[in-house]
């Protein structure tokens, strides 16, 4: 009788998650994610960027046990993988306001080798990207590889992205380009471009290149309405250089320079593009299943 009830007790858990769940963790997917086992190397900054800003919640946890659900009731899985659910110890919350119940439930896609074989995760320690469920405990992963090791060096990693989200005056996500401006100086070769950007909160955020005659062009970043003299390109590798190198279009839209004379039009691109070029490629190494 006891099997029998906790059998019950795990359908209806695996049912709930899939009907509640994994929709959401499906939507949550962008283009560029995917699955850690299908990464090629480490997942960068941009990557464990990407998991921590879309998640409420972030915990590390050690496995302690998987069901692997059968074909008829596990949804929509792609090939080359198998839905698993999974009951997991919490050992630390990084990230999550209400705190969190001492073991969680969730639904994980893991691939499956040449022969069918699913990998080792019982007793493994990951870190978990969530938002949480409808119920005590169950919580949906933000994408498919939002479940990676917790080796020490990433957990750390992970800390710092999350206490630099979370901290007054951090930088808004950027949804856009909107008008460039060119002025050219008193002398030849002497100019200035300031490119105004979008962002999901409102708050004001600018690109300025300067250029003047025999000196190298210097651009820089302003978070507010004034362009500070001091203000400088951010750091590689910051969440201020993630937030434009990961969200900025690869050219200067053209509704950006439609109020500009041609010439200045193109000034505004060339140095659209000198920034670009500065911030160099958001690496991601996430690919979709």
């Amino acid at each position: 009788m006891r099997n029998k009830s906790a059998i019950q007790l795990f359908s209806l858990a695996a049912t709930c998650l899939i009907s509640a769940a994994y929709p959401g963790v499906l939507a949550a997917q962008t283009p560029g994610s995917g699955l850690a086992a299908a990464a090629a190397g480490p997942l960068t900054y941009a990557d464990l960027t990407d998991l921590s800003d879309a998640s409420s919640l972030v915990a590390v946890v050690r496995i302690r046990s998987i069901i692997a659900l059968a074909p008829e009731r596990a949804g929509t899985v792609p090939q080359g993988y198998r839905r698993l659910y999974i009951e997991a110890d919490v050992d630390s919350l990084i990230r999550g306001d209400g705190g969190i119940s001492p073991s969680v439930r969730y639904l994980y896609d893991a691939p499956v080798n040449a022969r069918g074989k699913l990998p080792k995760l019982k007793k493994a320690r990951m870190i978990l990207f969530a938002t949480r469920g409808a119920r005590p405990g169950d919580i949906q992963l933000v994408a498919r590889d939002a479940q990676i090791p917790a080796d020490p060096a990433t957990v750390e990693q992970v800390k710092a992205i999350l206490s630099g989200l979370v901290a007054n005056g951090a930088p808004p996500r950027i949804t856009g380009v909107g008008d460039a401006f060119h002025v050219k100086g008193t002398v030849a070769g002497e100019s200035e471009t300031q490119i105004f950007l979008r962002t999901e909160n409102g708050d004001p955020v600018s690109l300025s290149i300067l250029r003047r005659p025999g000196q190298q062009p210097r651009w820089a970043v302003a978070l507010g309405e004034i362009v500070d003299e001091a203000a400088a390109p951010p750091t590689p590798g910051s969440l201020l250089w993630y937030r434009l190198a990961c969200s900025l279009p690869a050219a200067l839209p053209a509704p950006s320079v439609r109020a500009l004379p041609p010439g200045d039009a193109d000034a505004a691109r060339a140095d659209y593009a000198l920034v670009m070029q500065a911030l160099g490629p958001c690496e991601r190494r996430r690919t979709l299943p």
